[in-house]
């Protein structure tokens, strides 16, 4: 242990002002017109200081002068204000994004156009408009747009829709920040040809879309098979239970099987709440 502590600020601080806890070394000088408190640690190099805190007494007639002029002073000082930032004053200037529309989600476009524009445009206060020429849905920040995570949401939400998911599900993408779409293929759980791929599929849909309704009320996601695509909306958790219960079906396992454990799980979801 050193015989006395080199501050930066204030000098050198004799040993009796200084008291070891734990490694931890706590400084109170003895000066009449103030404390001062320094935290260092002491290690096998030296001593590492630390910055010092300078508290007035109150109880010293000069010091309580000192205090009254400093609260005096702080008094006059207001809190700064500022504006709030748009998405033009973070990056600079208007965001852009573009998203293609296959051939078969034309007439659902077409027939949803309003349903879609209005979050958009009321909700993320984003320009959005369809270029005929690229068929595409393009959408760009505005003056207005106050959220800078409103264009990647509004992405998120015509990607969605145009993957084959309804407004009405697709729209949770808006409200909610938890939720995911994951797509992948058949062929990428197991490399089927032909009629195989046929059934592989068929066993995912079901007779009239049943296994796949079942496999949605109980992981509570949103499932699209389209053609070999398959495209689940939900959080992460439901998604992974969802994707397992999938793949059991491409790999070959019975139905009733796949039943049964969704239908365990389910049992548990509705226990947690």
């Amino acid at each position: 242990m050193p015989s006395g502590i080199l501050c930066k600020k204030y000098g050198n601080i004799p040993e009796k002002s200084y008291k070891n806890i734990n490694n931890h070394t706590e400084i109170l000088s003895e000066a009449p017109s103030q404390q001062k408190f320094l935290s260092c640690e002491i290690t096998m190099s030296g001593l590492v200081t630390m910055d010092v805190d300078v508290i007035a007494e109150s109880s010293s007639p000069n010091n309580a002068g000192n205090a009254a002029d400093t609260s005096m002073d702080t008094a006059h000082l207001s809190v700064p204000r500022f504006r709030k930032l748009t998405t033009q004053t973070i990056a600079g200037k208007s965001e852009y994004r573009r998203i293609r529309c296959p051939m078969h989600r034309f007439t659902p476009l077409k027939n949803s156009w309003e349903q879609i524009m209005q979050p958009l445009t009321e909700y993320l206060k984003l320009q959005v408009r369809f270029n005929t020429k690229t068929k595409s849905v393009e959408m760009k920040t505005s003056e207005h747009t106050t959220d800078p995570g409103s264009l990647q949401k509004g992405a998120d939400f015509v990607a969605a829709f145009m993957m084959g998911f309804e407004i009405q599900d697709a729209v949770a993408l808006l409200r909610l920040d938890d939720l995911y779409v994951d797509s992948f293929q058949v062929t990428d759980v197991k490399i089927l040809r032909g009629d195989h791929l046929s059934r592989a599929i068929g066993r995912v849909a079901g007779q009239d879309g049943k296994t796949r309704f079942a496999i949605e009320n109980a992981s509570r996601t949103r499932i699209v098979v389209a053609d070999q695509h398959i495209h689940i909306l939900g959080s992460y958790a439901n998604i992974r239970v969802a994707r397992d219960a999938i793949c059991s079906l491409i790999m070959g396992a019975p139905p009733g099987k796949v039943y049964n454990n969704m239908r365990n799980v389910s049992k548990r979801m509705n226990e947690r709440g």
